[in-house]
């Protein structure tokens, strides 16, 4: 009872001094507001003046993250190549879990309610609160009053609850809540609470009924009629049965197997005889085919009478032009122009080879490619160009990369063989058009690692198989035979430099190799080539071994970029080079026996194949230098520009084998024919006492008494008696 008294006068001495200092507890509330609304100025703030104050600073916000990576790649393993990632979005989360709880206000919540119709109570309109009265509401209960009849429902509690409040009061103030202004604080905001809290809510009519779990439900089962089961019967006669007898022996068999043999090769044949679809389809496109090829025979055959008519002028020049003003020029002589040969599709590529078919003189093949590595075209092409026609090529021949050298066979015209910038080399046969390879070198080791310079068709082997010869950057030459299906690759050489060894990675010596520019075979003895390096040097060769060289020529101090024979003397030839210079040399002598500056890079050099003195070169200035050495030795009798000096550069040069011009090509994709005048194509005459000497020997007299004039015999050896020269 102590205890209890205790309690109770406490609480009242709490009661009275919070009613006692009720007076000042608003104007506490108000000073401590004041403070916290007071500004407090830093030490080290800047004084704006008004103006600057006024000053409107722009701030641009916008949603784009800065932060995040925009050209992130990955690589990508179905294409085979590197992709943009997908640029990551600016919203992140915080937290997500899954739930299946409905808010009240959502239309979710609102359509669950309309389905079930199991709710009390009318529904709230969206976006209102909506508040659900937990307690029953007893009948004859007011509701809704204000703050003292709240405090005398509270008096009239039972002692029970009082005890328990007083015990809940003496707890708090254990736990530390201070008194003063804070307790009044407490209590207003208590009482605010209480006030918020005490709203009335009138309550609907009828009985009010929660909200159903969608994920409750109960199994219900029912019972259906079984259908009774019947058996039905029906009964058939019996098919008729009859009992046979025979004596089959080996012969009747045999007889039985024929004839059945025969019927079935009778429904073979005439099922063979029915054409199908496929076949008949097969034999129209054969049929148009040929027709089609009738057709552009025909239209070729007009195409050149019109172009011959068109062009009739130049073609009279081609065939009877002859210089009058060459008999008062003292040994000099000039070029006429005559057609022009360009493809459409080729004119941004260069003219990477030049040769005559050897069977058709007026028909003549055009390599086209490109020279610059940084700027290589994704097509090359072969065209075959006839004088009968100058306006379109009479073959066309596409190819993947672009086409460096080409070759026609000598022996089977229709044969031509291709080395292209990717190191492989193919062979087309005319004939059967050109869309497909005959033959194409495949993989890794059956071809060259660079680009291939140039390319020989070598003579028949002793089976009759066709073979040629390519040589590459890769300082390889490679000899192909055309087998039944496939190219069978050799490796006749590899040019290494000599007595130049360098250390490898790990000490050992190791063998510099040169790459090959260009390849010409003896005109006699086809098991000897001659290989020009792109460091200067020709390597003389032998196909029957290659363990070394049968002789080194220190030629050039730049790449050599062709070598060609004397077509009278095979041990005479000669070189050019991009250092400028043209030299004429002699089998197995180190020193060559002419050397002509030509003031810029040669492209190409050529014997004439009617003169042994005469040869002609194209340089990167435009210009053809044309020489006889019988004339001149010193000096070339024609130099003639045939393209703009700043614009265009010679590439190639090709003679006619047996009328009087030549054609060359620049870096335009366009070749140029010119016809020789009377003094660069000049004939022996035989002496009056020797009428009866041909042209040849006549040719290789004039050749010899040249060279004897050059030559620096050793000491102590006398020169070989001229008419013995003559007839070797």
């Amino acid at each position: 009872m102590q205890s209890a008294k205790a309690k109770e006068n406490k609480k009242k001495n709490r009661q009275s001094k919070a009613k006692g200092e009720g007076g000042g507890g608003d104007a506490d509330d108000f000073d401590a507001w004041m403070k916290s609304r007071q500004l407090v100025k830093p030490d080290d703030q800047l004084d704006l003046t008004d103006a600057e104050l006024a000053e409107e600073v722009t701030k641009v916000l916008t949603p784009t993250n800065t932060n995040v990576l925009r050209n992130l790649v990955v690589y990508n393993f179905k294409l085979g190549e590197f992709v943009l990632a997908p640029i990551p979005g600016n919203t992140v989360t915080l937290i997500s879990f899954p739930g299946n709880s409905l808010h009240v206000d959502s239309e979710e919540a609102r359509f669950q309610v309309e389905e079930c119709e199991e709710i009390g109570y009318p529904l709230p309109m969206p976006n209102y609160a909506v508040v659900e009265q937990r307690e029953t509401v007893m009948e004859g209960e007011e509701e809704g009053e204000g703050e003292d009849d709240e405090k005398d429902d509270a008096g009239a509690k039972p002692a029970a609850d009082a005890g328990e409040e007083e015990e809940a009061e003496e707890e708090e103030d254990e736990e530390g809540k201070t008194e003063g202004e804070q307790a009044t604080e407490g209590e207003a905001a208590g009482e605010d609470d209480e006030q918020t809290g005490a709203r009335p809510v009138v309550p609907a009519s009828g009985k009010k009924k929660k909200l159903i779990n969608q994920f409750n439900y109960c199994e219900r089962a029912t019972l259906t009629y079984v259908n009774p089961r019947r058996n039905v019967d029906t009964q058939t006669i019996p098919p008729p049965r009859s009992q046979f007898g025979a004596n089959v022996l080996q012969w009747t068999i045999y007889d039985s197997y024929n004839e059945d043999y025969a019927e079935q090769q009778k429904a073979g044949a005439a099922a063979a005889r029915r054409p199908t679809a496929k076949q008949n389809f097969k034999k129209k496109t054969a049929y148009a085919e040929q027709l089609n090829r009738k057709y552009m025979r025909c239209w070729q055959i007009l195409e050149r009478m019109i172009n011959q008519n068109i062009f009739d002028d130049i073609g009279n020049d081609y065939r009877y032009w002859e210089d009058p003003a060459d008999e008062y020029r003292d040994g000099e002589g000039n070029l006429l122009p005559l057609w022009k040969f360009q493809y459409e599709k080729t004119k941004k590529m260069n003219v990477t080879e030049l040769t005559f078919n050897p069977s058709y003189y007026d028909l003549f093949a055009v390599c086209y490619g490109s020279h610059d590595f940084l700027k290589q075209h994704n097509e090359g092409y072969l065209c075959l160009f006839t004088v009968k026609n100058p306006a379109y090529p009479d073959y066309i021949i596409q190819t993947d990369c672009g086409v460096m050298c080409c070759d026609i066979h000598p022996s089977y015209p229709f044969l031509v063989v291709l080395g292209l910038y990717d190191g492989n080399v193919c062979v087309y046969d005319l004939r059967d058009g050109c869309k497909a390879p005959m033959y194409v070198s495949r993989g890794v080791k059956c071809k060259h690692a660079e680009c291939v310079w140039q390319i020989k068709w070598g003579p028949d082997m002793a089976d009759g198989e066709i073979n040629f010869y390519s040589v590459s950057s890769d300082g390889c030459v490679f000899s192909w035979i055309l087998m039944q299906n496939k190219l069978w690759v050799t490796t006749i050489i590899t040019l290494y430099i000599e007595n130049d060894i360098a250390d490898g990675p790990d000490g050992t010596k190791v063998l510099l190799r040169t790459g090959g520019s260009c390849v010409q075979f003896h005109p006699t003895n086809t098991t000897v080539f001659l290989v020009g390096t792109e460091i200067g040097l020709i390597y003389k060769c032998s196909t029957l071994f290659s363990s070394k060289y049968l002789m080194t020529y220190d030629a050039h101090n730049m790449s050599v970029y062709r070598i060609d024979y004397n077509r009278f003397d095979s041990n005479i030839f000669v070189s050019c080079s991009g250092d400028w210079r043209v030299k004429v040399w002699e089998d197995m002598r180190p020193d060559p026996l002419f050397i002509f500056d030509l003031g810029s890079a040669v492209g190409d050099v050529k014997w004439a194949p009617y003169s042994s003195t005469v040869f002609a070169a194209v340089t990167t200035e435009g210009k053809v230098h044309v020489f006889d050495l019988n004339v001149n030795k010193y000096q070339p009798i024609c130099v003639q520009a045939v393209v703009p000096k700043r614009k265009n550069k010679l590439t190639r040069l090709a003679f006619n084998e047996k009328l009087p011009f030549i054609i060359v090509g620049d870096e335009k994709g366009v070749t140029t024919s010119l016809k020789l005048s009377p003094n660069l194509r000049l004939m022996v005459k035989p002496p009056k006492k020797q009428l009866y000497l041909d042209q040849l020997t006549l040719q290789n007299a004039k050749l010899e008494k040249l060279l004897s004039l050059v030559r620096e015999l050793p000491e102590g050896a006398q020169a070989p008696d001229a008419a013995t020269t003559v007839n070797t």
